[in-house]
């Protein structure tokens, strides 16, 4: 899992307008909040953190005023709808060591069985607990030659060492589901059309 530096500063203004101000700056608007302390709003820079957020469950190493390194990852991030760029981010604060619950995207791998069948994400993330500072960044799941009505449960992704479902074992993740062919009745009607011409 990839660390990331960012410097951030402590913000006094509140509102939509002090908001505003910020990100005209280049900057976004944050709050810091965990291990039962008082939330701190934070200004963050931009750029930086557009990329760091690239990475799930990215952990980032802010330094807040040249004063204190905070541990943090992200919890929700506001986009602007349109035009995507960052609003609003809120982060929880870690430690080393820590157990953390997060959601882990997962990828799926290899052919399905012939036949035009189709592969549904049932689950786009599974959520885990794992140790602040090794969140996997994704999880592999192999979907090699399933057929109609096999599915992937949580009990059956491989987990790395110190990684644990935070869901029910039984909970499905990937379903395979076959291809909805066209309705007969629809060639049907295209047949006695073109034998009327």
């Amino acid at each position: 899992m990839s660390e990331v530096k960012l410097t951030a500063q402590t913000r006094t203004e509140f509102g939509k307008g002090a908001a505003r101000r910020i990100r005209r700056a280049n900057q976004v608007p944050g709050v810091l909040y965990g291990h039962g302390s008082d939330p701190i709003h934070l200004t963050l820079p931009g750029h930086e953190l557009l990329l760091a957020l690239r990475t799930p469950n990215v952990l980032i190493s802010l330094d807040i005023d040249g004063k204190s390194n905070e541990l943090a990852i992200p919890k929700d991030v506001q986009r602007d709808p349109l035009k995507g760029f960052l609003e609003h981010v809120d982060l929880q604060l870690v430690k080393r060591g820590e157990q953390v619950t997060v959601e882990i995207p997962v990828v799926a791998e290899g052919e399905l069985a012939p036949g035009g069948n189709l592969l549904e994400h049932v689950l786009n993330a599974l959520p885990v607990e794992a140790e602040a500072t090794h969140i996997p960044e994704s999880l592999t799941v192999s979907v090699e030659g399933l057929e109609v009505g096999a599915s992937v449960l949580a009990k059956d992704i491989q987990l790395p060492n110190g990684v644990s479902l935070a869901v029910e074992e039984d909970t499905v993740v990937l379903q395979v589901l076959a291809a909805q062919a066209e309705e007969p009745a629809a060639e049907g009607e295209e047949g006695e059309e073109a034998a009327e011409a």
